[in-house]
């Protein structure tokens, strides 16, 4: 994907971090200098990485990071004075922002980016695992609901009605899940 979010609330560190962000290798940077600029664009394309450099013309920028950690799946950096860094921390690490302090090492930015990425790729890849787990449960509920179809209204045991939408599902070139809503539409209506 390779999009960055880059919200920085003054010129200057639009230009500096534009360039921090290239050189981490990444290509393609939208800039925005307000909060709701960038949750426009949030709601519309989804970042790989968003950088927020504080304040915003418009709000500190704390706020936005924990919107954009809520709704979206980047990877999350905000930038902010050193002396506030630490409180600043402590209150967003709970939703995965990862801050730096001004003025920003070149070495801690990077390391904090290639962090970020690997954060994300873990809990996208987590997610998808979990994506797979729920369908799998799904098809196990409707299958167990069929087998009781089944042991209901044509009085199969439940080995009897396991063995039925097996073989119909061999014979018929279907998943369980498909053999297990026919019988439902068959019996359940």
């Amino acid at each position: 994907m390779n999009k960055v979010l880059l919200a920085s609330g003054s010129d200057k560190g639009i230009e500096l971090l534009s360039q921090l962000i290239k050189s981490s290798g990444f290509s393609h940077i939208t800039n925005t200098t307000s909060g709701n600029d960038a949750r426009r664009c949030v709601d519309k394309t989804e970042y790989e990485l968003v950088v927020i450099n504080t304040p915003l013309s418009d709000e500190f920028g704390h706020e936005l990071s924990i919107k954009i950690s809520e709704c979206s799946n980047s990877g999350i950096i905000l930038i902010c004075k050193s002396d506030i860094a630490d409180d600043v921390s402590d209150k967003l690490s709970c939703y995965g922002v990862c801050v730096i302090s001004k003025p920003v090492n070149k070495v801690i930015f990077h390391q904090t980016v290639k962090l970020v990425s690997a954060t994300r790729s873990r809990i996208l890849g987590l997610q998808n695992e979990n994506f797979k787990l729920q369908t799998k449960i799904e098809e196990i509920r409707l299958v167990n609901r069929a087998k009781l179809a089944l042991m209901q209204y044509l009085k199969f045991s439940e080995p009897q009605a396991h063995r039925y939408i097996e073989k119909q599902a061999m014979d018929t070139r279907s998943t369980r899940k498909e053999v297990a809503q026919r019988i439902l539409s068959t019996y359940e209506n």
